[in-house]
């Protein structure tokens, strides 16, 4: 039997509400960054910073200002068509169940590339979903964005295979955001023979701190939200959000840098962040069970546990794998930034740095070329999304070249 959307009843369509899944499925790929595509993203931003229910969320709103259509034509701006290039066709993306605002970006690139998007939104709600796909309904009600219902398929389903083959039996391309374990059980909906997955696994992610830059002249209340921005906004939980701490300098610099840093961001995170009771008990558990195995390490006495801070003696292969959510930070002092390599694996993703300059940064993998970090950002930027992520190229990755020989 050929199946279609209504022999799919658990499926709840966020977006267009009467969705024609067939014309997803036939429609013609655009080139990348077209400029219906542009206007429709330039006209979803502008609704969203005017939405007075939006601005209580500032994931939302940053979704909305990268959305901006200067910033769209930066990132067209960076890709110098060399060759003609159209968007493979049919997205398929699942979406992380632990950032709300993640499926509109995934969404976003997508549709930049030149596809048709069906985007399997996580069951657990977010109100983040409802504002943004609320402005797509309403945006794609209009007559100039009508084009575009072909292109934009929003839908939640809880776990079901059959309904994850159905779609991934009809995509070019398969977009998997999620852990290890999710990718694993997608991957066994098979997929058609020239479409492939393109995977965002668990990662890890580090900050190094040069305790003197430091010292010299940071304004260290600005840096403490910064930091806070990074791990606590989703508890921690974000691959994007450093669980060590790397200071770099001498070991009195290091430990007044220490002081100023944590006491800055006690008050932030005091201000702003509501520890729930299991989160303090599974810190606490988790610091408790470190120190056991490791031993060469010390539990930093602090006020209360809002902060959980692991003080390393050595940096040890495996301390991806130690991690813990809500505010739980290993610290390690080093004289130089090479010590870190014998940690680096593929899993590590991004390292927010301090006071370590650009020419720094860039001799470290050039000269060491580790197996992992695919970002280098500065602290208060590692949730800023862009067009390279987890070192793929994601508009040449979603379209394809048509090359042509005279």
């Amino acid at each position: 039997m050929t199946r279609t959307l209504k022999n799919f009843p658990e499926i709840e369509c966020l977006a267009p509400l009467f969705p024609d899944v067939e014309c997803v499925f036939t429609a013609r790929a655009y080139p990348p960054f077209c400029d219906e595509v542009m206007a429709f993203l330039q006209a979803l931003s502008t609704k969203l910073l005017q939405s007075s229910i939006a601005k209580n969320y500032p994931d939302v709103i940053s979704f909305a200002f990268w959305c901006r259509v200067g910033g769209l034509r930066a990132m067209k701006a960076s890709y110098v068509a060399q060759q003609f290039r159209l968007g493979r066709g049919v997205v398929f993306h699942i979406t992380p169940s632990n950032v709300p605002v993640n499926f509109a970006y995934s969404l976003a690139v997508g549709l930049l590339a030149g596809n048709s998007n069906i985007v399997r939104i996580p069951s657990r709600t977010f109100p983040q979903v409802e504002i943004i796909c609320s402005a797509i309904r309403e945006l794609l009600d209009h007559e100039a964005f009508s084009d575009l219902i072909s292109h934009i398929f929003l839908l939640r389903y809880e776990k079901n295979d059959a309904i994850t083959d159905f779609f991934s039996a009809h995509c070019d391309v398969r977009v998997i955001w999620g852990g290890d374990l999710t990718i694993a059980d997608i991957r066994r909906s098979p997929l058609p023979p020239r479409s492939f997955d393109l995977t965002f696994a668990d990662r890890y992610s580090l900050c190094v701190i040069n305790a003197e830059a430091f010292l010299g002249g940071a304004d260290p209340l600005r840096i403490a939200r910064d930091f806070y921005n990074d791990t606590y906004l989703f508890d921690q939980n974000a691959c994007t959000a450093p669980h060590l701490v790397v200071w770099l300098g001498t070991k009195s610099n290091v430990e007044k840098a220490q002081e100023v840093f944590w006491e800055n961001l006690h008050g932030v995170v005091a201000d702003k962040y509501e520890l729930q009771s299991v989160s303090a008990v599974n810190k606490l558990a988790d610091a408790y069970r470190f120190a056991a195995s490791a031993g060469a390490c010390r539990i930093v006495k602090m006020e209360d546990n809002l902060i959980m801070r692991i003080q390393l003696e050595h940096l040890s292969q495996g301390i991806d794998d130690q991690r813990s959510m809500c505010g739980y930070f290993y610290e390690y002092m080093a004289d130089k930034l090479e010590e870190i390599l014998p940690i680096i694996n593929r899993k590590f993703q991004t390292l927010s740095y301090y006071g370590v300059d650009r020419v720094t940064l860039h001799g470290f993998i050039e000269d060491n070329r580790p197996f992992g970090i695919d970002r280098i950002v500065p602290i208060g930027k590692t949730l800023d999304f862009s067009l390279v992520w987890d070192g793929y190229d994601l508009i040449n990755m979603l379209s394809r070249t048509v090359s042509l020989t005279a």
